[in-house]
C-alpha cells in the first residue's frame, strides 16, 4: 500500500506543504503514521481524504464545516444544511458584488460627462450616485401628477375636433398653465445642482433654472460660489443640505 510523505501528498493534490500540515493541527487530515524518524506518512485513504477535504475548500466550506462534515458518523444527515448554509452566503456575495459592479458601471458612466477631472469630482459623483433614489421619487410624482392633466388636454383636444367646441382650449389652457406653474416650483424647490468647476452645491432662482436650457440630468447655470456658468449635475434637494453642512 502506498505511502506519501507531507510533500508527496502536497504535490498530489496540488497545495502547499504548509497546507497539509494546517490541516493536521486543525484534526482533518492526520496522517496514519509516523516514520522512524518523526515523519508524516499518508495512506491512500488520507490521500483520498486530501482531495475531497480539496474539493469542499474550492466550494467555498469552511474548515469547522469540513470539519464537522468529516466527524459525522452519518455525513449525509448533516451534508444537506451545510451545503444550503453555503449557497446562502454565496448568493449574499454575488449580490455585494452585482452591487459593486452596478455602482462601479455607473461611475465609469458617470466620468464620461465630467469635462475637468479632480479628485472632488470622485465625491460629486458618489453623492450623485448615492441621491438618485430620492431624484426619482420627484421625477415619478411629477410624472403621476401629469396624468390627469395630460387626459383632460386630450379629452378637450377630442371635443375640439370632433364637435366644433372650440372654447374648450381655453379650459384645457386655465387647467395646463396653473399646473405647469405649480409643478415647476415644486420640482425647483426639491432639487440643487452641483457646480462642476468648485464642487458647491447650491439652490438657483425660480427664474433663472425655469428658463435655462437643461439635459435630463444637467442644467445650464451660474453657481453663485464662483461664477462659473454651465451645465451643473441635478440632485435631491434634501441630501444637499447634509451635504452643504
Amino acid at each position: 500500500m502506498s505511502k506519501y510523505t507531507t510533500g508527496e501528498i502536497a504535490k498530489l493534490c496540488g497545495v502547499t506543504v504548509r497546507t497539509v500540515q494546517y490541516y493536521d493541527t486543525r484534526g482533518i487530515l492526520v496522517p496514519s503514521e509516523l516514520s522512524e524518524g518523526g515523519r508524516r506518512l499518508y495512506s491512500e485513504d488520507d490521500a483520498n481524504r486530501m482531495k475531497i477535504i480539496c474539493f469542499l475548500r474550492e466550494l467555498g466550506f469552511s474548515i469547522d464545516a469540513i470539519s464537522q462534515l468529516l466527524a459525522e458518523d452519518d455525513p449525509g444527515s448533516v451534508i444537506d444544511l451545510l451545503i444550503e448554509q453555503q449557497v446562502n452566503t454565496l448568493n449574499e456575495e454575488i449580490g455585494e458584488r452585482r452591487e459593486k459592479l452596478e455602482k462601479l458601471l455607473s461611475m465609469q458612466r458617470e466620468l464620461k460627462s465630467v469635462q475637468n477631472f479632480s479628485v472632488d469630482s470622485i465625491g460629486d459623483i458618489a453623492y450623485t450616485m448615492n441621491n438618485k433614489k430620492k431624484l426619482r421619487k420627484i421625477h415619478a410624482t411629477m410624472l403621476l401628477s401629469a396624468i390627469p392633466v395630460t387626459l383632460i388636454e386630450w379629452g378637450a383636444i377630442a371635443l375640439w375636433i370632433t364637435n366644433g367646441w372650440w372654447w374648450m382650449i381655453f379650459i384645457c389652457a386655465a387647467v395646463a398653465i396653473p399646473y405647469g406653474i405649480l409643478i415647476s416650483r415644486y420640482y425647483f424647490t426639491h432639487v440643487a445642482y452641483i457646480c462642476p468647476q468648485c464642487h458647491t452645491v447650491f439652490e438657483p432662482k425660480f427664474k433663472e433654472a425655469f428658463w435655462a436650457a437643461h439635459t435630463p440630468s444637467t442644467r445650464k447655470l451660474t453657481c453663485p460660489s464662483c461664477g462659473h456658468r454651465g451645465f451643473c449635475v441635478e440632485v435631491a434637494k434634501e441630501e444637499t443640505k447634509e451635504k452643504s453642512e
